[in-house]
This record gives structure tokens, C-alpha cells and sequence, in this order.
């Protein structure tokens, strides 16, 4: 068997980030879909900043738009068709301008996007990316459409240069594909079997994010909890846990998504006892009917997942646990949807994201029989919605006079300017909306700070000042990076090696600078 290369992967610059007059070309990546689409987002950009494209400035008219697509969601197609629509009319007046589109939809569809869309310059699929430069030089020395969709990993995706969104919280990819045949899902088939990284690989990716000043990392796969089975070690996921812990530096740890059916106590075990590890589980539900689980070929019944969640709380009991839940899978009836009204009441999941089954071509639950009409699914769904606000709420409203301690983010309080307030996430990964009372000292992104609730949403906490005295802030490594970044982005030197405006490797000691 072919393992994909884990060796650090080097990204020539190229002619073609460049204009006849030598301007650098700049680009934008828009992202559809899951973490795991993010985080290749990131490898995207890292790699065509190697290669001498800069980003675009927001607003700006990009001379280069990637679209890096999901083939999971409803509507997929349709969103990346209307897209590109869009775009030929940008590109029809924009001298030069390319459009890429890679991603799970690219994988699946492969010649039919520039059928589609022929005014496409590449199409490049998930295992790939670190192609992306040399088809975008391929199609404009060629003057026509560059199309490669490799069937194969051949290198590890976390070995290309990346370009972080986030210089507080990053993402670090612990495998790559999915073993799991689930009858609804098209992953495996777009993005392979399982292949693991290398414990000492993924352990250094940690070690440069944190060094870069991050002090939040969420673990990815397409299941987390079966990292190991490759090289023989059922505990590999565990043992990984535990030397997050010891990592100095790396206050957080988050990951996403374990497998019900390959969830042990050896996890949990780690999860209790290492204090990194953050009182947070994201555990796939997608229906409490055993019959439906059993078409859906999800090697576990309600009361396995039940039992987790109770073993989970045991040990960790402040634990705030969210799920995913499909309605109307084919087959589906009455009575089995309110089996999963029942699991959801007992589960006090505190959110879940709850999606309408739609047909994915090329899965087995295309073409089972008993498809479930929409009108019914769109009864069910609400139903369930409304069951899972009022326990999102009640548990929420158990926070009540609780203090966290909160890491301030950006981008997730829209009304923050409004408001007068600011956001982050507490260490359960609920959102706190809070007060920066007059006077106080403003905390930076990456900061950490320790806030009383006092309203409860179902969205959403709230932790107001109810005394006026300073904000409780703690000055963080993280707030530092955020610091260098506002140097780099003036164009001013910032201490050598430091900063977000880096291209990271992914593996340390190779640095690529901009």
C-alpha cells in the first residue's frame, strides 16, 4: 500500500502570480462547507502565497476567485452554478482574471464543471491542492480550461504552506477520508479511505501553531476517534489527547467529529483528566430510530449513544455536548421520528445542527425506496427545532451567574458595534456576548476573560457588568500575535519569525516567508 508523503511540501513561485508589469496577482477563496473545507482553505492560500500571489483586500476585485466546494450540503451544485454565473460576468470585464474551483463538488463532478461552466480556468480535486498554482500557470500559458482530479492522496495536505485565518485558534488535521459506509454520505468516495498522520508530525504542527502564538487547536478528521486503526494502535487518539496536554503554551484543545460506534472510555478517560481538553463533545447523532440507524448503516443504536453521553457527563459534568441530526431519511416514519424526539429530549444536547435529508447522487440512499415527501420532512423538522431551541435554552439558562473564562474572538458578534460589546467562546465553546464597561481597558482577539452570566439565549450568553468595575482580562500570547499582525499589516517590521503574516509549512523549522 502507497502511504502520501509527509514530507514538507515546497511551492516554487510561479509567472503567472505575476503581471506584466510585475504587479503581484491578488487572489480570494471562497469556502462551502465543513471545518475540514476551512482548513483546506487555508492549505489554498498558503500555497498560492508561496507561489507569489498576494490576498485580496476586502472589497477589493480579486484577479484570482478559487471556490472550494462541499458536495454534502443541500443545494450544493446549485450554489456553486449560481457562483459562477456570477463571476463570468466579473471576469468578462476583468482583463486576465482566472476562476478555480476545487473541493468534494470538484471531485464528484470533474468534467462537468466546465461543461457547465466553461469559462472555468481549473479544476482541481481533494487531493490535489497543492496543484493548485502550477494548473492556474498550466491554463494561462495554454489559454484554456486545466482540469486534474487525482483519484489517490499523494501528499498529506498538512504538509503544504498555510496561510491561518486565525492567529489565536488553528486547525490541525489528524487524517484525511473516512473507513464508514454511511448510506447517505459521499465523503469516502470523494476523499478516500482513512490514511493517519504520524503522531510526531501532528505534534509539531501543534508546536509551530503555538509558537506563532496560538493557544487553541481543534483536532480534525472525518473521525477523530478511529486515528490509529492504520498503524495498530486503538488508543492512538487517547495517547494523542494526552500529549496535547504537555504541550506548553496550548491552553485549548477542541476536536471534531468522533464516531459513536468507535467512541471509548479511554477517550473520555483523557478527555477528564487532561486539562487542555476542553468540556466540549460534538457527537453525531442523525437519528434516535434503531431501524433508521441500522439503514443508515451507523454501527451503533440509541442506547449505546446514550450510554456515551451519560459516561461522558460522569466524568465531565459541566460537559456541553451539540450532535447532528438528519430528518426524513427514506423509510422514515412517524414513529421513528419521534424516536428521535424522544433520544433528543433525554440527550439535553446543548445545540444541534439539524439538516433535512436531501439525495446526495451516488450514495445507496439515492435510490431506496420510500423517499419521504417534503411537506412531511418540513413538519418533522420544525418540530424538532423547536424541541432542540427549548433545551438549548434551558441549558443555557443554567449558566446563569456562572464565571467563564472566555476567549475573545472576531468576526462572530455581528452586533457587537451596536451593542457595545464583545465576543468569544468559553471554554464549553458557547458563545458569550460581554460588556467592556467604560473605562476599562479593551481586551485584544486572543485574550482571555473572566465574565458573569447574566442573560441566557438560545443562540447565545450574555455577561453585562452589573458593577461598572474594569473588565477582568488576561493578556495572552495569543493578544501578542494579534499585536504583530497589526505591524505587518501597516508594513511595519515586526520581530523576525513572529506574526501571523507568515506562510507556515505545517511542519516546523520550514518557514516560507511572504
Amino acid at each position: 500500500m502507497t502511504m502520501p508523503s509527509s514530507a514538507p511540501t515546497l511551492i516554487a513561485p510561479s509567472p503567472a502570480a505575476f503581471t506584466e508589469d510585475g504587479r503581484a496577482r491578488t487572489y480570494e477563496v471562497r469556502t462551502f462547507g465543513c471545518q475540514m473545507n476551512v482548513h483546506d482553505s487555508e492549505r489554498m492560500s498558503g500555497s498560492l502565497e508561496s507561489a507569489g500571489y498576494v490576498r485580496a483586500a476586502t472589497g477589493e476585485e480579486a484577479d484570482v476567485v478559487i471556490i472550494n466546494t462541499c458536495a454534502v450540503r443541500e443545494n450544493a451544485a446549485g450554489k456553486l452554478y449560481g457562483t459562477l454565473g456570477h463571476l463570468k460576468s466579473v471576469k468578462d470585464k476583468h482583463a486576465g482574471m482566472q476562476i478555480a474551483v476545487g473541493g468534494c463538488l470538484a471531485q464528484m463532478d470533474k468534467d462537468t464543471v466546465t461543461q457547465k461552466a466553461p469559462w472555468v480556468d481549473v479544476v482541481f480535486g481533494t487531493h490535489n491542492m497543492g496543484s493548485l498554482p502550477q494548473l492556474l500557470e498550466r491554463s494561462r500559458h495554454n489559454g484554456e480550461a486545466s482540469l486534474e482530479i487525482l483519484e489517490s492522496l499523494e501528499i498529506f495536505p498538512s504538509t503544504l504552506p498555510t496561510k491561518r485565518d486565525s492567529h489565536y485558534s488553528g486547525w490541525v488535521s489528524i487524517s484525511v477520508g473516512c473507513n464508514n459506509t454511511c448510506t447517505f454520505c459521499i465523503v469516502p468516495s470523494l476523499r478516500g479511505k482513512e490514511k493517519d498522520r504520524r503522531p510526531g508530525d501532528i505534534l509539531e504542527e501543534i508546536k509551530l501553531l503555538v509558537d506563532d502564538g496560538a493557544i487553541e487547536v481543534t483536532l480534525l478528521g472525518q473521525n477523530v476517534n478511529s486515528y490509529g486503526v492504520e498503524f495498530g494502535d486503538r488508543q492512538a487518539f487517547s495517547k494523542l489527547l494526552r500529549a496535547c496536554g504537555e504541550i506548553e503554551g496550548l491552553e485549548r484543545v477542541r476536536f471534531t467529529s468522533p464516531h459513536p460506534a468507535a467512541f471509548t472510555d479511554d477517550v473520555i478517560d483523557a478527555m477528564a483528566e487532561t486539562p487542555n481538553v476542553m468540556p466540549q463533545l460534538h457527537m453525531p447523532l442523525q437519528s434516535g430510530s434503531d431501524k433508521v440507524l441500522k439503514d443508515m448503516r451507523r454501527s451503533y443504536r440509541s442506547k449505546k449513544f446514550l450510554g456515551i453521553l451519560d459516561r461522558v457527563r460522569e466524568k465531565i459534568p459541566n460537559a456541553s455536548i451539540t450532535t447532528d441530526i438528519i430528518v426524513g431519511f427514506p423509510g422514515e416514519t412517524d414513529e421513528d421520528f419521534e424516536d428521535t424526539m424522544r433520544v433528543v429530549e433525554a440527550a439535553r444536547f446543548s445545540s444541534a445542527f439539524t439538516f433535512q435529508y436531501s439525495i446526495r447522487e451516488g450514495t445507496p440512499a439515492a435510490t431506496m425506496p420510500n423517499q419521504v415527501p417534503k411537506a412531511v420532512v418540513q413538519e418533522r423538522y420544525e418540530r424538532l427545532m423547536a424541541l432542540q431551541q427549548r433545551i438549548t435554552l434551558e441549558e443555557n439558562e443554567k449558566q446563569l451567574g456562572r464565571t467563564l473564562e472566555v476567549l475573545v474572538s472576531t468576526g462572530e458578534g455581528k452586533k457587537d458595534s451596536s451593542t457595545h460589546r464583545l465576543t468569544g467562546r468559553a471554554e464549553d465553546n458557547r458563545l458569550v456576548h460581554f460588556e467592556v464597561p467604560e473605562g476599562s481597558e479593551t481586551p485584544r482577539p486572543g485574550d482571555v476573560v473572566t465574565v458573569t452570566v447574566t442573560h441566557a439565549a438560545p443562540s447565545h450568553l450574555l455577561a453585562d457588568s452589573t458593577d461598572g468595575a474594569p473588565l477582568k482580562i488576561r493578556r495572552t500570547r495569543a493578544g501578542d500575535a494579534y499585536d504583530r499582525s497589526l505591524v505587518d499589516s501597516c508594513a511595519v517590521p515586526s520581530t523576525p519569525g513572529t506574526g501571523d503574516g507568515k506562510v507556515g509549512l505545517g511542519i516546523p523549522t520550514l518557514r516560507i516567508g511572504l
